[in-house]
């Protein structure tokens, strides 16, 4: 089975001189604890509402003036849509996210798979518990 085959389609991104206000009330409104900051059709980031809290929040930022681009975790880590599920679940586990951006390889965002697409769309239980075992685990 391929990434594109489960992944969430249908996703909403975040500018990153967006305010992380907006973000929040985005995130809210879809009720989904992450969002893609593209620059266009270019995946730049990931906003978690973890950052938020973390780089914005507790930093005591404006939620107002603080931008996406300043609380947005860079470092993407990403599949492309017709990667098989075994790879995808790899760089889930060896980089301890729970969402993954998907994207064609023309690089650019096509979907997000969620661990929660492979627990619920796969029926492979055990193989995904691991899976949140190993996301789960605190790094020594």
């Amino acid at each position: 089975m391929k990434a594109n085959e489960i992944m969430t389609s249908d996703v909403k991104v975040i500018r990153p001189d967006s305010s992380v206000k907006d973000a929040a009330r985005q995130m809210r409104q879809l009720d989904v604890g992450a969002l893609p900051v593209c620059d266009g059709d270019r995946l730049v980031g990931m906003l978690t509402d973890r950052d938020i809290a973390i780089r914005a929040v507790a930093e005591g930022r404006n939620p107002d003036t603080t931008m996406t681009r300043d609380c947005m975790s860079s470092g993407i880590f990403y599949c492309f849509e017709d990667d098989d599920l075994d790879r995808a679940e790899q760089i889930m586990k060896d980089h301890q996210v729970r969402r993954l951006p998907v994207i064609s390889r023309e690089k650019r965002l096509v979907g997000i798979l969620a661990i929660g697409d492979l627990a619920i769309k796969t029926g492979e239980t055990t193989k995904v518990g691991e899976t949140i075992q190993e996301i789960s685990e605190v790094l020594a």
